[in-house]
C-alpha cells in the first residue's frame, strides 16, 4: 500500500478520509479502503454543511503540520467524505516533514 501523500511540483497532495459531527477532532491513523487507496483517517465535529467541515479539516491539519491554514486546500471531495487537500510550499521541505508526521501515526 503506498502512502497518501504525492508529491507535485508546487506541494504536495494528501488523501484523507474525513468523518465529520465527530465527537472529538483528531486524526485517528491511516486508513486502507477497498481498492487499497491509503488516506490519513480525521474527524472533525464540524458538521457536512456550508464547507464547515472542511474549513475545521484545514485548521485541524494545518496546526498538526505547522503549515498556514491558506497553504492547504480541499482540491477533490468538497462534498465526499474522501478528499484530496493540496499543501503549497516546496515540495522537498513538505515532503521530509509530512512523511515523518506519517511514519507516526497508526495504521487503522
Amino acid at each position: 500500500m503506498d502512502g497518501p501523500l504525492d508529491r507535485r511540483p508546487d506541494g504536495l497532495r494528501v488523501r484523507v478520509r474525513l468523518t465529520p459531527n465527530a465527537g472529538r477532532a483528531g486524526v485517528r491513523g491511516l486508513k486502507a479502503d477497498a481498492a487499497g487507496v491509503c488516506r490519513v483517517d480525521a474527524t472533525v465535529t464540524a458538521a457536512p454543511e456550508k464547507g464547515k467541515a472542511n474549513a475545521a479539516l484545514v485548521k485541524l491539519l494545518a496546526r498538526q503540520w505547522g503549515v498556514a491554514k491558506s497553504d492547504l486546500s480541499v482540491v477533490s471531495g468538497t462534498t465526499d467524505r474522501n478528499k484530496v487537500l493540496m499543501v503549497a510550499g516546496d515540495p522537498d521541505a513538505l515532503w521530509d516533514r509530512l512523511n515523518r508526521w506519517v511514519a507516526g501515526l497508526e495504521q487503522a
